[in-house]
């Protein structure tokens, strides 16, 4: 995952803010790590250079 798509990505969940935490990385892209929600308690996860933005829960 490039880490300039942070700017754009929010949390699908409540649409809050998205902070990265690096794992491991690969010519400045993210290969594993987490997206943490600030707003909500939701982590997701980078697998293979892909995030994974399905929300566990549905917020109201």
């Amino acid at each position: 995952m490039r880490k300039d798509l942070m700017d754009i990505l929010v949390c699908p969940a409540c649409k809050g803010q998205l902070t990265l935490t690096i794992e491991n990385e690969t010519n400045n892209d993210v290969e594993t790590g987490t997206m943490h929600c600030g707003k909500c308690p939701i982590d997701y996860p980078i697998s293979d250079g892909i995030p994974n933005l399905i929300s566990p829960v549905k917020l109201t």
